[in-house]
């Protein structure tokens, strides 16, 4: 088996702790119906689209802020920090993707934007100091899984597709990676992540 020697990285849900249970969180803080927030702003046709215009750059947090505050019947102040204010750092994966590094492996961040303002995401994760390479969509007018994000991911590693592992919490952005030759992990326990992706790299992880 040909081992590879790159390394994608989604980051919200991967390298954070998973956003479902800070979602549910959120609900039950601001009295919600258990679900009402994934609906309103990811299953609802015109939640979904908002969600995809913060994510391309195409609107700004605080707009999104108020027109799902609207849509969920409550204050718009920082809502998007409210959402996932209960995010902590996911030690396991941040460590393991520092030990493919000091493998020789190149690693890189491929994220979803959130918006920056008032809330940032990546706060404290010094992500230009701690990856070889790092595309946040917002910053390209993109998201994923258009193929494009991918490519562009790729070539600021500068690696082929076939050469990496890409790894996402959210099952259905793998099949689009895995069409451009990247090897997928979806990432739904830190642990059984770590293993596959030492079997994938070829090194220790832990």
């Amino acid at each position: 088996m040909s081992h590879r020697t790159g390394l994608i990285l989604d980051f919200g849900g991967v390298l954070t702790t998973p956003l479902l249970p800070a979602v549910l969180a959120f609900e039950r803080r601001e009295g919600l119906a258990e679900g009402a927030c994934i609906t309103a702003l990811y299953l609802d046709e015109e939640g979904t689209r908002r969600t995809h215009d913060l994510e391309r750059g195409a609107i700004t947090q605080v707009e999104w802020n108020v027109a799902a505050a609207r849509s969920l019947g409550v204050a718009p102040d920082n809502l998007m920090g409210r959402i996932f204010a209960d995010l902590r750092p996911e030690t396991a994966l941040i460590d393991a993707a520092a030990a493919a590094r000091r493998a020789g492996v190149r690693v890189g961040i491929l994220s979803n934007s959130v918006g920056f303002a008032p809330w940032d995401l990546y706060d404290g994760y010094d992500l230009e100091g701690s990856y070889d390479a790092v595309v946040i969509s917002e910053h390209h007018g993109m998201r994923k899984p258009e193929s494009a994000i991918f490519e562009l991911a790729l070539e600021k590693l500068g690696l082929p597709a076939e050469a990496c592992v890409f790894v996402d919490d959210t099952e259905q952005y793998l099949a689009p990676a895995a069409q451009l030759g990247l090897a997928g992990v979806h990432a739904k326990d830190p642990k059984e992540t770590i293993a596959q992706l030492e079997v994938l790299l070829g090194v220790a992880l832990t």
